[in-house]
């Protein structure tokens, strides 16, 4: 469908002049506005590809309006009219981001010619702005796998949530894909191409998170050397995720609540408050309902953050996909290591199928690189997943499995392994402290929680087996 043409001038006889010709020529849906004040409010009301905007207007001038439009809406084409003694004004509003500029007495043929090329530019724009979200859309839900009913309607339900502009409560258990959740409802919505700011609540202390989500002015505490703005104010237009909201305390859930009903935030120190356009999206593996009732988690919070639940299943519910993310997994971190390709056999299959993921698919997904690191061969064997997690290898296996292949591929593969091996048998005599064990290696604790991230190493596996024994 060809857009349609908004035509703004102050002088009646002359928007009525220039509707009809171009309806007559170009068969274009037209619309009239008699200043910059409502042409954008027509521009906020419906969709508009074109726009005709006059340079004099009263009030509100061409090149303010140019600026408005811009900052609105930046796909809008707008073309500028200007009397033939104000070129330079209409070569000035080409360097803000109009498309031409047409003059008063105005040439028929250079009219029509002119606003012909902004529509079909205009259409351009529209399809190329499509062919982008329909790419995104495409990137986003490769990275959510799965066939069974669960999986199909927590897809259906995301893509009819994103978009709106609701408040989001997603709940599951840990590992079960909250966080993906999270960015597929950001990336397929309108706020898409604006921040997506992800707060992990327990991580930070509860002295400091008020001051990281709402910013602070200097002198506001000790060490407050200079304004700061806060990671509200960061997410501006876009999306920010409250992730683990049940951990954090009441009288910052009263002025998060706050946030919700007044859409304003107030720094700390500071006597104004300000206003926010940001999405919030909440997640947690708590049973918040149970928090309520013991006077944990405040009822109008919950209720303010609740406005649409999305619940993500665990592995036990889905274990029909559990082969499916196994594979997509195991081709990822082929390529990612820069290995042939892998399959896996029927029994191992089985075994992942059948086994109890108490870490759902961030564990899973773990193992599928563990595990692709260590094998030998093309195909990943059940003994891959039966011995624990992390299996010793000997060195003289390590080179072997490392023929085949070039150096820069056996060289990466080799230090894989190394570093599994070694942050796995620290965190093993460190019994899972993670700051022991840095200590231990001569490493910032940063350094070494980056190996872990790397590798899919897991502290809390090291606890448990040391609390076993």
């Amino acid at each position: 469908m060809r857009p349609s043409l908004l035509v703004v001038d102050d002088m009646p006889d002359m928007v009525r002049f220039l509707g009809r010709i171009l309806r007559e020529e170009l068969g274009v849906a037209i619309h009239a506005a008699g200043s910059g004040e409502e042409a954008l409010q027509l521009l906020r009301e419906g969709s508009v590809g074109v726009v005709l905007a006059d340079m004099r207007m009263p009030r509100m001038d061409g090149m303010e309006l140019l600026r408005r439009i811009r900052e609105m809406d930046d796909s809008v084409v707008v073309v500028m009219m200007t009397a033939y003694g104000s070129i330079a004004d209409a070569v000035e509003s080409l360097k803000l981001g109009a498309y031409d500029y047409i003059t008063k007495p105005f040439d028929e043929e250079r009219l029509i010619h002119t606003t012909r090329k902004a529509l079909d530019h205009s259409s351009l724009i529209r399809e190329n702005r499509a062919l982008e979200k329909r790419i995104r859309e495409k990137e986003t839900f490769e990275h959510f796998v799965g066939a069974s009913p669960a999986i199909k309607n927590l897809v259906e339900t995301i893509q009819l949530v994103a978009k709106t502009d609701v408040t989001v409560l997603i709940t599951g258990e840990t590992g079960t894909g909250k966080d993906l959740t999270a960015k597929m409802i950001h990336a397929l919505s309108s706020r898409a191409g604006r921040p997506f700011v992800a707060v992990n609540c327990p991580a930070i202390p509860e002295t400091i998170l008020e001051s990281e989500l709402f910013g602070y002015k200097k002198g506001a505490f000790t060490g407050a050397n200079q304004d700061r703005e806060g990671l509200f104010q960061s997410a501006e237009e876009g999306t920010i995720v409250l992730d683990e909201i049940g951990d954090i305390s009441l009288v910052l859930q009263a002025k998060l609540l706050r946030v919700l009903q007044e859409k304003e935030i107030k720094p700390l120190g500071d006597t104004r408050t300000y206003t926010v356009d940001v999405r919030i999206i909440a997640s947690t593996n708590q049973d918040l309902a149970g928090k309520i009732s013991a006077g944990r988690f405040r009822e109008d919070l919950y209720y303010r953050l609740n406005v649409v639940s999305l619940r993500t299943p665990s592995l036990k519910e889905i274990p029909e996909d559990i082969p499916l993310i196994a594979n997509h997994f195991l081709s990822l971190y082929c390529s990612e290591f820069g290995m042939p390709r892998k399959g896996f056999s029927e029994e191992a299959l089985r075994a992942l199928a059948s086994r109890q993921w108490s870490g759902n698919v961030r564990e899973l997904q773990n193992e599928i690189k563990r595990a692709v690191i260590f094998s030998r061969g093309d195909t990943i064997s059940a003994d891959a997943f039966g011995g624990g997690s992390l299996r010793p290898t000997r060195p003289e296996g390590t080179l072997a499995a490392s023929g085949g292949v070039g150096y820069k591929e056996a060289r990466k593969n080799l230090l894989a392994q190394f570093s599994i091996h070694y942050v796995a048998h620290l965190l093993k005599d460190s019994e899972g402290n993670i700051s022991l064990a840095a200590k231990k290696a001569g490493l910032e604790r940063q350094s070494l929680q980056h190996l872990m991230r790397k590798y899919g190493i897991n502290a809390n596996e090291f606890r448990k087996s040391a609390n076993k024994q």
